[in-house]
């Protein structure tokens, strides 16, 4: 699912003792500094007008106003403000996490994977590009992201059994997702959500994100299937943290086995998908709808998996619980909004970076935009408070500068997936390596050409939406 499960950000290393910041305790820090800058920073506005069906940013229109500074109180009343603000959004997180939550019940994903370890034991060559779209896929479409870490324990030994070693079974897994988080084809939790913010249609611009995603999973595939061949040919290469191949015997032994029913709810899936695709295209559906066809899903897979009704409820109510930190998240990161708003100070700010480059190249511009939503991400690790917190500064920014929203939301996909795979504050990452016993210094070395690597894709991919006009606006 989205990266903001945890509400707890690990900073250590494996073997070491480990700081962490709660990031309920960040958002409160910065919603505390934004408070702050109501104090400092004058206040103005643009004026806002609606055309073609969305609120944009009269470019000529902005002017300094009296100062409304936020007092204690108001922000506090700000929280609640920012969750009922938030609540279309909220919402939806826990249906999806329900939904997640009925899926894990029916033992489906588990036998897939144990299935696709078996016939892949004696074809080692397609263990990398197979498994890896798997996950790929799943970050790309559902926004898999900690789901994974519990196929970990599943991955590493087989990889290990065909001859690799932990870090290469570790990255199937890391990479893959986030591989697909990236380009976020159909990301409900990153793309869906930053469309909605820039008020485009959900999930637009797919075509342009089809052709990322394979090109960023291809690079992702071809980078970890020579670094496993090498350690094939001299295992002493490898990195094996704390797992070791005895262990990997027993998933080659397992008998679990996709059943008919097992089967049914795949092929549901697969057609929610496309049904989902065909409604947002054709008739616009937008959150509600999509929350909907989740929630039939969620019943159809229920009967199929043969869980009684109870059972259905209580998974249901268990994978919306595992979202609830989460989305409790995506509600403090709206009021940091909420107090920069009341104190008229985010206008300001748009106004004088738009100022100080708006002579220089477009397309620099949108480089500069890229690098700032990469540094937030690194504060900021969570995919949805990320979007809550930066797109409604950015969509404005673009419309200012002339520069779609669809490539604004563009640049906000590709630095929250990469960032994933190394900054140490991305908790699924930090979890995955706790897992595997790998140190994430040992990591980060390993992974940073791979990360330069499609930090440069993603460089190329926004400046070249913005000279083709991504869009639609």
């Amino acid at each position: 699912m989205s990266q903001i499960e945890e509400k707890v950000v690990s900073l250590g290393t494996s073997g070491k003792k480990e700081r962490k910041i709660n990031v309920f305790v960040l958002l409160l820090c910065i919603l505390a500094i934004a408070t702050l800058f109501t104090y400092i920073l004058p206040a103005g506005e643009y004026v806002r007008i609606e055309a073609d069906g969305r609120t944009t940013v009269d470019a000529n229109s902005f002017k300094w106003i009296e100062s409304a500074p936020v007092g204690f109180f108001d922000m506090m009343k700000a929280i609640h403000t920012g969750m009922v603000e938030a609540g279309n959004i909220i919402f939806f997180l826990l249906i999806i996490g329900g939904f997640f939550g009925v899926l894990r019940a029916t033992g489906t994903v588990d036998v897939l994977i144990a299935t696709m370890a078996r016939k892949l034991a004696t074809r080692e060559k397609l263990l990398i590009p197979v498994v890896m779209l798997f996950f790929a896929v799943g970050g790309s479409l559902m926004g898999m992201a900690e789901e994974t870490l519990a196929y970990l324990p599943l991955i590493i030994p087989l990889a290990l059994a065909l001859g690799f070693d932990t870090i290469t079974g570790t990255a199937i897994v890391i990479v893959g997702v986030m591989s697909g988080f990236t380009t976020a084809v159909m990301n409900p939790f990153t793309v869906g959500l930053a469309q909605g913010i820039a008020e485009l249609p959900m999930f637009s611009g797919i075509g342009f994100r089809l052709i990322l995603f394979v090109i960023v999973y291809l690079v992702s595939v071809l980078y970890i299937y020579r670094y496993a061949m090498k350690v094939k040919k001299n295992p002493s290469k490898g990195i094996y943290g704390k797992y070791t191949k005895e262990e990997s015997k027993k998933l080659l032994q397992s008998s679990a086995k996709l059943t008919t029913g097992h089967k049914f709810i795949l092929g549901a899936f697969l057609i929610n998908y496309i049904v989902l695709a065909f409604g947002v295209i054709k008739f616009q559906w937008y959150m509600t709808e999509i929350a909907a066809l989740f929630i039939v899903l969620t019943t159809v897979i229920g009967i199929i998996g043969k869980l009684s009704a109870d059972h259905i409820v209580n998974s249901f109510i268990n994978g919306s619980a595992a979202l609830l930190g989460g989305a409790l998240i995506i509600g403090v990161s709206r009021a940091i909004l909420v107090v920069l708003n009341e104190g008229h100070i985010v206008d300001p700010m748009l106004h004088q970076v738009s100022e100080s480059i708006q002579h220089i190249p477009a397309y620099l511009s949108v480089a500069g935009m890229y690098s700032f939503q990469t540094l937030i991400h690194f504060i900021l690790a969570s995919g949805t408070g990320h979007a809550m917190l930066t797109m409604p500064i950015m969509v404005p920014l673009a419309d200012i500068l002339e520069i779609t929203r669809q490539t604004a939301v563009l640049s906000f996909s590709f630095a929250d997936g990469i960032g994933n795979m190394i900054f140490p504050t991305a908790t699924t990452l930090m979890a995955g390596l706790a897992i595997a016993g790998i140190p994430w210094t040992k990591w980060a070395k390993w992974i940073l050409p791979l990360v330069l690597i499609q930090y440069l894709i993603g460089l190329i991919a926004v400046i070249t939406a913005h000279f083709i006009g991504y869009g639609p606006f």
